[in-house]
């Protein structure tokens, strides 16, 4: 009995302990990284005990936030120039890349696309989704796609902007534009196609996505934030990482 009530008061010890030693941060994602960040969120915290609070968006917004003090303590971008900025200017202690991300045309229509960028050479579509590209780092390769396959100029009349890659996403899944350049990670899980019709658009059409994270200052010394980044480098989260199409 006694033997038994020593295990129990153990077991509790432990248990404030690791309360004690749980902390919260503050992650800024880009949009998107929101799925992949959902899926990765609970496996972090199992394996931590930390605790993290998720806010999505656009990676431009997310810069003129944390200037002004919003109080994140992470910032996922879409980018590697958005990171390296807030280093440059004293807002960010440190940054690494996460991800690399693939860009995608894509249609809600499964019968629209052939798998190959056949439908933007023709010019068979009603509105072409593109993210701002002075904002967003997909809609800024999507640009580049388009004027390396010359239709560009004509295909200007035709767009609609999103104001992220978010906003953009749903632009083409609600039928306000039949195809768009999203992130592949919007429609892709588990390694396939999630729905509609797709062409993935071959790397070497456009400049590496290379999406960075940023230690930001507020966060410099949370031990959940730092846990964070030290978890996105593992096996585990690399897997779900690549599980949305990303490279690594």
């Amino acid at each position: 009995m006694f033997h038994a009530l020593r295990l129990i008061m153990a077991a509790m010890l432990v248990a404030v302990a690791v309360s004690a030693g749980a902390g919260e941060a503050s992650i800024a994602v880009a949009a998107n990284f929101s799925a992949p960040m959902k899926r990765l969120a609970p496996l972090f915290e199992r394996a931590t005990s930390h605790r993290l609070s998720l806010s999505s968006g656009g990676t431009g917004k997310f810069y003129t936030q944390i200037k002004h003090g919003a109080p994140f303590d992470v910032l996922l971008a879409a980018d590697d120039e958005t990171p390296a900025r807030l280093a440059r200017e004293g807002d960010a202690v440190s940054t690494q890349t996460y991800a690399i991300g693939r860009l995608a045309l894509w249609s809600a229509d499964a019968a629209k696309l052939d798998g190959s960028d056949a439908v933007l050479r023709r010019g068979t579509y009603n509105r072409l989704a593109v993210a701002n590209p002075k904002l967003a780092p997909y809609g800024a390769a999507a640009m580049q796609v388009l004027d390396r396959l010359g239709p560009a100029a004509p295909a200007r009349s035709k767009f609609v902007t999103g104001e992220n890659i978010g906003q953009t996403h749903q632009f083409v899944a609600s039928g306000n534009a039949d195809i768009g350049f999203v992130a592949l990670s919007q429609i892709w899980q588990d390694g396939r196609l999630s729905g509609g019709s797709v062409w993935i658009v071959p790397a070497a059409l456009h400049a590496a996505i290379r999406q960075d994270a940023a230690l930001l200052k507020r966060g410099e010394n949370n031990p959940a934030a730092r846990a964070l980044l030290d978890f996105l480098k593992t096996p585990q989260a690399r897997a779900v990482i690549r599980s949305y199409g990303y490279d690594i």
